[in-house]
């Protein structure tokens, strides 16, 4: 019988190579883990550093909209995000700032994501910005939260000021025959089973002269 101890040497030897690998997997996938939770750490961290940035402004843009808008806070794991829907006649107005990670959790992610449907006119759906974890700057982020929230409330009034949305919306002052949108009516007068709108409070009193109308 030939002899094969030096074949199971060999085999032993490989087999004990591959326990070792395993061995330095686990132990290097154990350290990544920890490392993550690490920065996950920072990252909460962060985001309490920044909540007195971010929620006087988002505060700021409901206070000014009043009750024609709904804040909703959320929080979710890895993500911190506020969604505003608009209350208006002309479409419907979804906008939400997101605050996250990236998968390695290494960086700060900011996101503006807005919807309008129907969709008439071209608007800015979405912005993003990062920041590597270990050196966020807090005036950065609170210019480029100042930025959006400009940049929506600039698409809020051009959308209420678009002819494509409005044309369901027209109405004319019967007194200086001024046609215009009817949410921007001065004055409203219910007379004789119809609605009459003004431009201003001097055309309705004409009009309620003219008629003789009390």
């Amino acid at each position: 019988m030939a002899d094969i101890s030096k074949l199971l040497q060999r085999i032993d030897s490989e087999f004990a190579a591959g326990e070792q690998k395993v061995k330095a997997y686990q132990a290097e996938q154990a350290q990544a883990y920890e490392d993550r939770q690490s920065r996950l750490k920072m990252y909460e961290e962060v985001c309490e550093k920044l909540r007195d940035i971010w929620r006087p402004r988002l505060e700021a843009l409901s206070q000014k909209f009043g009750e024609r808008v709904k804040a909703t806070p959320e929080v979710a794991g890895e993500r911190r995000q506020a969604t505003f829907k608009f209350n208006s006649n002309l479409a419907h107005i979804d906008l939400r700032f997101r605050v996250s990670t990236d998968q390695d959790v290494r960086k700060l992610v900011l996101d503006y994501e807005l919807q309008i449907l129907p969709i008439l006119m071209k608007f800015e759906p979405h912005k993003q910005a990062e920041f590597p974890l270990e050196a966020v700057d807090p005036a950065a982020v609170a210019q480029w939260l100042d930025d959006r929230i400009v940049e929506f409330v600039r698409t809020y009034l051009s959308l209420h000021q678009n002819e494509y949305y409005l044309k369901n919306h027209m109405v004319v002052d019967p007194v200086a025959q001024v046609r215009f949108p009817r949410f921007a009516a001065a004055s409203v007068l219910d007379w004789q089973g119809k609605k009459y709108y003004f431009i201003s409070e001097k055309t309705r009193q004409d009009f309620e002269k003219k008629n003789k109308i009390s």
